[in-house]
This record gives structure tokens, C-alpha cells and sequence, in this order.
């Protein structure tokens, strides 16, 4: 055990600095070719020019460890399942180039609410015009004197929900048919592991993607969850997770070096779908579902959310939670560290209640 502890310690070591030096690489090259993000939620406006598709730089990083470590079948398969990931959300990144529409953002100069839409606009406040409906009312409600167009904001495009969710399959079908995952969670899944591993590996990306939404708090999350699965593999008879687990934890932390709050590169769909990928491909080859889950929570609630808000059964006066909760005027660094304090809180409960309750 000495030895193989010694070998994932050199594994994270590897992995953490070469996502730094290639998270600066990747920084630099993206800063000369002014690739940048212009983000369409208003208090992150001034976010406009930070250079996106950081994501880049996990791909170097895997290929490196790659190059290293492909005798051990775990990060072989992991990596594999990871690029291709990569490859997908990079191809949406690029697609992303293309300027869709602009989109006006308002404020509510009168001194009363302002009904726009689906929204109640209220004094002071400003809303990006996104429905047919607010399309329609918002040249008269300027005319009245209601309210004030403050910016356009380009749009990026983007392929169907359809074409994105089948690209989306891809991932899981892979890892099904490398045949490397036969139970989960102490059940046989035979013929069942290809609709498991499609549906886990697709809900991950999707729950990853839409917490990348502020400095650090998707890198910071993963990193956080994918350590508490080290911490639960080493504790409970599961070695084997802390090559999977660790390279990822890593990654993550040395993007965090340059994601920080204030962040000078985001990952963009590049990097929030190979840690979705890797995260889930984790999940299943260790065989550690339910914890996998459980330290995930934070980013599956806020999916959640955001699926009832579009099934109109609540209503969020921006999408997702975090940016309605900077909305209301919590800072972006108290949002970024109450989510990964929750995301610690739920791991610290869930190896507790192992060690107390369930051993």
C-alpha cells in the first residue's frame, strides 16, 4: 500500500502542475487570439474579455497522465471517457464563436413595478429580454418612459436540445461498452448498464455545465466531491478510487490557481464536460454510487431547480439558483463559498454516516 500511496501522491503531483502550466499556457494563447466570454447575466458584465475554453488545458493534462499511467485500467478508461467529453463541450465552445441574436437588457427607470414578460420588474432593477412576449412590450414600455435599454448582449448559438442531448449519450455509451462497469451500487446491471451508465454520465455533464456559472464553483466543487471520494475509497476498502478520484481533484485545483474569484480564465463547456464525464466515469468503475451522489448534491439540487423553473412550476427571476441569489444581492464570493462549504458539509455527513451507522 506504501508503494501504490507513493504513486498516486506522484500522479496528483503531476497532474496538479502540469493543469497549472498549461492552465497559463492555454491563458496566454486564448488572451492573443481574443477568444473571451461575454456573459449575458448583468452583474457579470464586467466579466466581459476573460479568456474561455480554459477546458483546454485538462486535455493536455490527460494526455500527459495519460502517457504515464495507461497500464492501470482505471485511468486508462477514465481519460478515454474524459476526451471524449472534452471533445464534445470544445465543439460547443466553438460553435458558441457564432453570435445567434442580441439580446437587450432594461432597467426599470419608473417609480413603480414594471410587468415585462414573466417578470415583475421592480424599481431599479434591470432584465435581459428573452421571450416572444417581453419582444413585443418592451419598445412601448421605452416609449412610455418605463423603462431604459442599458445593453445588447450577443447570444451565443448553440445546437438543438435534441442534437445536444445526443451528442450528450455518447460518453456513457463508451464507458458501457468498454465493459468495465458489471454492478452498481451491489446490483448486477447485465444489459441494464447501458441505459445506468448513458443516463449517470449524461445527468453529471449536465449538472457540472450548469453550475459553472461563477469563479471557481464548479472546479471548487468537483474538487471538494472528488477528494471526499478519495477520503471515502481509502477509509471504507475502496483503494482503487484514488487514481480516478485523485486525478480529478487535482485538475481541479490547479484550474482553481487561475479560476479563482476573481478568475482570469473559465473553462467553458470544454471543462465542465470533461469533469461531468470524469466524475460519473469515476463514480461507476469504483463502484461508489450512492456516496458519488451524495457528494455531488450541491450541483444535482440546482438542476433540480432549474428543471422546475423551466417546467414553469416555479419561477426564478434569473437561471440558475446562484445567479438569482446574486440577483437578490449576495455576493458572487459568499454564493462560491456557501456552495462549497454545503458540498463539504453533505461529504463530511455522508463518511460520517458510514463510519457511525452504516459500517
Amino acid at each position: 500500500m506504501k508503494m501504490d500511496l507513493t504513486n498516486i501522491i506522484m500522479m496528483f503531483l503531476i497532474t496538479f502542475f502540469a493543469t497549472v502550466i498549461f492552465t497559463w499556457f492555454v491563458r496566454k494563447t486564448l488572451r492573443d487570439a481574443d477568444l473571451s466570454d461575454n456573459p449575458i447575466v448583468s452583474e457579470h458584465r464586467h466579466k466581459a474579455g476573460t479568456p474561455t475554453m480554459g477546458g483546454i488545458a485538462f486535455l493536455f493534462a490527460i494526455l500527459l497522465i495519460l502517457s504515464l499511467y495507461y497500464k492501470n485500467t482505471n485511468i486508462l478508461i477514465i481519460s478515454f471517457i474524459m476526451l471524449t467529453g472534452g471533445v464534445m463541450g470544445l465543439l460547443d465552445d466553438l460553435l458558441g464563436l457564432r453570435v445567434k441574436e442580441y439580446q437587450k437588457v432594461v432597467k426599470n427607470i419608473s417609480d413603480s413595478v414594471v410587468p415585462i414578460g414573466l417578470l415583475d420588474l421592480g424599481v431599479g432593477e434591470e432584465a435581459r429580454i428573452t421571450t416572444d412576449k417581453a419582444k413585443e412590450q418592451v419598445g412601448a414600455l421605452v416609449d412610455e418612459g418605463k423603462l431604459e435599454i442599458v445593453a445588447e448582449i450577443p447570444i451565443k448559438y448553440e445546437p438543438s436540445e435534441g442534437v445536444k442531448i445526443i451528442v450528450q449519450l455518447l460518453p456513457g455509451l463508451f464507458l458501457a461498452f468498454t465493459g468495465a462497469v458489471a454492478t452498481c451500487g451491489g446490483f448486477e446491471l447485465g444489459l441494464l448498464a447501458y441505459p445506468v451508465l448513458i443516463i449517470g454520465v449524461l445527468g453529471a455533464i449536465n449538472a457540472v455545465n450548469l453550475i459553472d456559472g461563477m469563479d471557481g464553483l464548479a472546479a471548487g466543487i468537483i474538487a471538494i466531491a472528488s477528494f471526499a471520494c478519495c477520503i471515502y475509497g481509502y477509509m471504507f476498502g475502496n483503494p482503487a478510487a484514488l487514481y480516478p478520484f485523485g486525478l480529478l481533484t487535482a485538475i481541479c485545483l490547479g484550474f482553481l490557481v487561475f479560476n479563482r474569484y476573481p478568475a482570469s480564465i473559465f473553462m467553458g463547456d470544454t471543462g465542465s464536460f470533461i469533469l461531468g464525464t470524469g466524475y460519473a466515469a469515476a463514480v461507476f468503475l469504483t463502484d461508489m454510487p450512492y456516496f458519488g451522489v451524495l457528494a455531488l448534491a450541491v450541483p444535482i439540487v440546482s438542476t433540480i431547480i432549474s428543471l422546475m423553473h423551466r417546467a414553469h412550476i416555479i419561477t426564478l427571476p434569473v437561471e440558475p439558483l446562484h445567479h438569482t441569489l446574486n440577483y437578490k444581492g449576495i455576493s458572487e464570493i459568499k454564493i462560491v463559498l456557501s456552495y462549497w462549504l454545503l458540498t463539504v458539509l453533505v461529504c463530511a455527513i455522508g463518511i460520517l454516516g458510514k463510519l457511525f451507522l452504516f459500517s
